[in-house]
Order: structure tokens, then sequence, then C-alpha cells
């Protein structure tokens, strides 16, 4: 349950970071330590999120389909949602994101800074949203 909880506050921050990066380039304003926290915090959340899942990829009783199924996991589609498709893009998401922090921080102007962060922040957000499993997140 912490993961799925959790994933509320990894949207939440995620939205906030790129908003706030979005307004800041647009308005041309200076990239503030408020800034920075802000994108700092969409970072660590999804870096802690993407811990929380990785452990429970392991340890779910999902997981041992692969035994069972070995690649006829690639047939069930739910399964295939789980196991494959949502690992594999939150991965790339959380990449993106981690090369949208590090490439912010080589910028000389604050508009740039405020770029990277929209940029990569806002292609991860749209990755996550695009394979959260939302039939059971609303079930």
């Amino acid at each position: 349950m912490i993961h799925s909880y959790w994933a509320y506050l990894v949207l939440l921050v995620l939205v906030v970071a790129v908003i706030n990066s979005i307004i800041g380039f647009s308005s041309n304003k200076s990239f503030s330590d408020k800034d920075l926290r802000i994108s700092l915090f969409g970072l660590i959340f999804t870096h802690i999120q993407f811990l929380i899942g990785f452990i429970l990829y392991f340890v779910s009783d999902r997981f041992a389909a692969w035994g069972e199924l070995g690649m006829g996991v690639m047939k069930n589609s739910e399964l295939r949602k789980l196991l494959v498709e949502h690992p594999l893009m939150i991965t790339i998401a959380i990449a993106l994101i981690t090369i949208g922090w590090s490439k912010h921080k080589k910028e000389l102007t604050d508009k740039r800074k405020f770029g990277k962060i929209a940029f990569f922040y806002g292609v991860g957000l749209l990755f996550i949203l695009a394979v959260i499993p939302w039939n059971q997140w609303f079930a």
C-alpha cells in the first residue's frame, strides 16, 4: 500500500515542479533556492518511489508468474503491464528526471535551468502517467 500512497505524493511534487519550471521559464524569473528545492524534492520523491517499487517487484506474488509462465507473461496483458511495461517505463521516467536534474545544474542561465527541469521532468511525468495501472488504483 505504501507504493500506492507514496505515488500520490510523487505525482503532486512532480506536477508542482513542472508547473513551477514552466512558469519560471515563461516569466524569465531567476532560479531561486525555492525552485531548486522543489526540483530536488521531485527527484528525491521519485527515487524513493522507485526503491519501494523495486523491492515490491521482487517480493510480490505476481513476480512468481515469471517462474511459472516464463515468457508466457507477455501473452497476459495484465501481467505484462505489471511485470514488464510498468517497471520499464518507470525506470526510463526516473532516468529522464535524473538527467534533467543533472543537466539543469550545468546551465548558466536561469531560463535554461527552468527549461531543462520543465522538459525532462515533464516527459518523465508523462511516462509515469502513461503506465500507472489506473484500474487497480481506483478499485
